[in-house]
């Protein structure tokens, strides 16, 4: 609490005031777009039944509140055999000595993307952007392997076109398992795989903690991703399990499934009709709702004809 003491000061002290206010708002997330205020409510996880809603040719949206938890959501469905769409990896800002931090909707905005969320773990937990940040796994661009693996966590791969695996265009694996970059064209490590064959994994049985989520899914036929976002600490929701982000995973499509860096990290941002970008969800960040934090790798969605003219295609 900020308190002003009364003296002849008090017009100077009024201006601190406000200016702090100014910085406070400068860093906040503001979204105005009405997807924000409808969401769908069922009463369970296990009811869930998604109403996808276009977002670009070949990606969906949708937005969903769970009773009981108390629980909102937010998800991209994105059709991986789409010609029109690509999915772009980064890991952050690039810099001559390695990454800089960078929130998510800076990521959408300066690479003219369709949507971003976050997904690796890191080492610098802060709403600043641009400092110098380390991605804590394996971050694949393009077929060149910027970060290297972290054998104690799994990865989303998505392989090369010509290369189609017999689950599909993508699959989660071990990053141990990643010996070469050879027909892989973009991966990203997360924490663990917390949804296998369509059950949650044996890891997510006896986990309890709450917290805001990111978290990625393959259909069975590995033809679609699904990206969720799910928000936590916060009046409305209060987070999800490891368990309850698989249950949450399946019921929109997934067969398989990650964890990626959640807690204050958890960000969907999205692009309007307009070309603005805005942050679905509700960042919290340092326990302050609406406060974006910068953070390193992330998983984004763009135009085949934007990924070419801004070099994400060979």
């Amino acid at each position: 609490m900020l308190f002003i003491r009364k003296t002849s000061q008090t017009n100077l002290g009024g201006f601190f005031l406000i200016s702090a206010l100014l910085l406070f708002l400068s860093c906040a997330v503001v979204s105005s777009d009405s997807t924000n205020e409808n969401p769908i409510t069922f009463s369970a996880l296990n009811a869930v039944a998604p109403e996808w809603q276009p977002l670009a040719d070949g990606v969906l949206f949708f937005q969903g509140k769970i009773s009981k938890p108390q629980i909102e959501f937010w998800a991209l469905r994105v059709d991986l055999a789409s010609e029109n769409t690509h999915i772009v990896v980064r890991g952050g800002d690039a810099a001559e000595t390695g990454f800089l931090s960078s929130r998510v909707s800076s990521f959408v905005r300066d690479n003219n993307l369709i949507a971003g969320v976050n997904a690796s773990p890191f080492d610098v937990i802060s709403s600043r952007e641009g400092q110098p940040i380390r991605n804590m796994g394996v971050i694949i661009s393009n077929g060149k392997m910027i970060s290297p693996l972290n054998h104690h966590y799994d990865a989303i791969v998505f392989y090369k076109k010509e290369f189609i695996r017999q689950n599909g265009r993508s699959a989660i694996v071990r990053q141990s398992s990643l010996n070469s970059v050879e027909n892989i064209e973009n991966a990203i490590g997360g924490f663990h795989q917390i949804l296998t064959g369509g059950e949650p994994a044996e890891r997510t049985l006896n986990r309890t903690e709450r917290h805001p989520r990111s978290a990625a899914g393959i259909s069975a036929n590995g033809r679609y991703l699904i990206l969720l976002v799910i928000d936590g600490r916060r009046s409305g929701s209060t987070g999800g399990t490891e368990m309850e982000t698989a249950a949450l995973l399946y019921s929109l499509g997934s067969w398989d499934g990650i964890n990626f860096d959640g807690g204050g990290s958890s960000t969907l941002a999205l692009r309007n009709k307009d070309g603005s970008v805005r942050v679905a969800n509700t960042p919290v960040n340092g326990g302050v709702p609406g406060i974006e934090r910068a953070v390193a790798g992330c998983l984004g969605i763009i135009t085949a004809e934007t990924a070419l003219t801004e070099g994400f295609l060979p």
